[in-house]
């Protein structure tokens, strides 16, 4: 299957994201000179030249920073857990993030979390992928009404100012998900025979079945986007519309399945064909 965010990747505009990465690729190579003289032998063309390129192009974003937000990311979802666990943070905790845990707590405080990091596969958009939180609700909803269930609701802290769309539907394929234990069917992915194998392998219905559980009863009208921008000590709270998101789901589908299309394009044929030559 393909991981959601991958999936849902086809109907995002890049164009920002695109002129950002080359952005960082200038400030990586002025940083460490070296990229540039390494750099000038090579053919952008030749095949081997290109996976050097490639690797030339990581280290200059790399040495960028570009990396960072991402990797602080990682850290504020991994002390949002704790949080929500109701476990004590790491000694080591420092006030920066400190604040960001207190504006999460704060921002949180009306919600029950039922779930933490759940993986769910969409047989229907062959996609799988991870969910943050599966959160309890009771209270007034997106137009002030009261609202009360269970809610997919998912933790951010990059900018989300261009993202309203691509988060729809990411929350919205989950929210149409199961449940899927794949510990159930265990395979060291670093071992590529073993990987190999492992695809072709056979698996009785009875078997394969025990890994799905169905996802409890979620809305799929309105998810949850719980913001919280890296270092800002600020969090905010976003509704996002379900059911546009799944939309654009469908949509994705069928983008992708386009792009496996073929015959689009044929080669030029001449009045002189093959039998009046003959």
């Amino acid at each position: 299957m393909t991981r959601t965010t991958t999936f849902i990747d086809a109907i995002e505009d890049k164009s920002s994201l695109t002129a950002w990465g080359k952005r960082m690729t200038l400030v990586g190579a002025a940083r460490q000179p070296s990229i540039l003289n390494a750099v000038r032998d090579l053919n952008p063309d030749d095949a081997a030249d290109k996976r050097q390129l490639n690797a030339l192009t990581e280290r200059a974003v790399s040495l960028s920073g570009a990396n960072a937000k991402r990797e602080r990311g990682t850290h504020l979802h991994t002390l949002s857990e704790y949080v929500d666990r109701g476990d004590p943070l790491p000694a080591a905790t420092s006030e920066l993030d400190l604040r960001d845990m207190s504006a999460y707590m704060a921002a949180t405080v009306d919600f029950d979390i039922r779930g933490v990091e759940q993986f769910v596969v969409v047989p229907e958009l062959a996609v799988g992928g991870t969910f943050d939180r599966l959160l309890s609700y009771s209270g007034p909803g997106p137009d002030g009404e009261p609202l009360d269930g269970l809610f997919i609701g998912d933790l951010k802290t990059g900018s989300v100012q261009y993202g309203a769309l691509k988060m729809a539907s990411q929350l919205a394929v989950y929210s149409h998900g199961e449940f899927y234990d794949h510990t159930l069917f265990p395979v060291d992915n670093s071992d590529r025979k073993a990987l190999a194998a492992w695809k072709k392998a056979s698996v009785p219905a009875e078997e394969a079945v025990t890994a799905y559980a169905p996802l409890p009863e979620v809305s799929q009208q309105w998810g949850i986007i719980i913001h919280l921008p890296a270092g800002s000590g600020e969090c905010t709270l976003y509704w996002v519309n379900l059911e546009i998101g799944w939309r654009a789901a469908k949509l994705s589908r069928d983008i992708r399945q386009m792009r496996g299309v073929r015959d689009a394009m044929r080669p030029w044929v001449t009045r002189i064909t093959h039998s009046t030559a003959a």
